[in-house]
C-alpha cells in the first residue's frame, strides 16, 4: 500500500494531520506494508524569503480580521496541536518561502531520509521560529538526520531538484488539489484536511480489505471531515 501525502512545511494543519496519520499508521495491522510518500505543495509559490511583518498581521491583512482576532485563532490552533502533542510556537514563527525546504527533503530522499527532514523542518518552522528557506539553517537540519552537510549546501546553491518540485506540484493540480494536507492511498482513495486518527486508519483498512476481499472480515466505516485545511488563496 502506498500512501501519498501532499503538505507545506508552512501549513499547522499538514504538522498536525502528520501526526495524526502516524498514529493511525502505529495502529494500522499491515503497516509494515505502507510505503509513505511526501509530496511538494507550497501555499504561497510567491513569498519572499524575508516578510517584514510576523504571522499575526499576516492574517489580519489577508482574511480581513483584526490583529487580536488573529491572536486568538492561532492560540485555539496551538492549543489543538498541544492536544496531539505538537508545540505551537506563533509569536517568534518567520514566515518566508518554503521552497528551498521542499527541495532539499527530496534531497533527503535518495538517502531515505525524507520523512526524518520533514519531522525536522516541519519543528523548525513551528516550534523552533528558525528561517526554513535560510540555507545554513537547512543544512544544520541535514546535518541533524546525519547526512553530509556541505553536500546539502551545494545543493541548495544549485538549482538541483527544483524541477521535481515543480512536477510534484503539477501533479497535484492535475488532482484538483488546492488545500492541505492531501491524502492519496494506492492512487484511489483520497482525504484532505488534518482527520482524526482514526478517520485515516478507517480508510487504509478499507482499501485493504477491499483489494484482498477474501481476507477482509469487515470494512471501515467512513467518516465526514471534521478537521481543517490549509488552503491556497483564491487568485484574482
Amino acid at each position: 500500500m502506498q500512501v501519498e501525502i501532499w503538505s507545506d512545511f508552512a501549513c499547522p494543519f499538514c504538522y498536525i494531520g502528520k501526526r495524526r496519520f502516524e498514529q493511525a499508521l502505529a495502529s494500522f495491522a499491515h503497516r509494515d506494508q505502507v510505503e509513505v510518500v511526501y509530496r511538494s505543495f507550497e501555499l504561497d509559490r510567491h513569498a519572499p524569503a524575508s516578510v517584514p511583518h510576523d504571522v499575526y498581521d499576516m492574517l489580519s491583512s489577508r482574511y480581513g480580521m483584526s490583529r487580536q482576532e488573529a491572536i486568538s485563532m492561532n492560540e485555539k490552533m496551538r492549543q489543538q496541536a498541544a492536544a496531539d502533542g505538537l508545540d505551537f510556537q506563533f509569536d517568534g514563527l518567520v514566515l518566508t518561502n518554503t521552497f528551498d525546504a521542499h527541495r532539499l527533503r527530496l534531497y533527503a530522499e535518495q538517502y531515505g531520509q525524507g520523512a526524518a527532514i520533514s519531522e525536522l523542518l516541519f519543528r523548525a518552522y513551528f516550534s523552533e521560529s528558525k528561517n526554513v528557506s535560510d540555507h545554513s539553517i537547512l543544512a544544520d537540519i541535514t546535518e541533524a538526520i546525519g547526512l553530509d552537510r556541505e553536500e546539502a549546501l551545494s545543493v541548495l546553491a544549485s538549482d538541483q531538484f527544483a524541477e521535481n518540485v515543480r512536477a510534484e506540484e503539477e501533479q497535484g493540480s492535475r488532482l484538483g488539489i488546492r488545500g492541505v494536507p492531501y491524502y492519496l492511498i494506492n492512487g484511489k482513495h483520497a482525504l484532505s484536511g488534518a482527520q482524526p486518527s482514526g478517520v485515516y486508519l478507517n480508510a487504509m483498512q478499507q482499501l485493504w480489505d477491499a483489494e484482498r476481499p477474501a481476507q477482509a472480515a469487515e470494512t471501515a466505516s467512513d467518516e465526514a471531515c471534521i478537521d481543517g485545511t490549509c488552503a491556497v488563496p483564491n487568485k484574482p
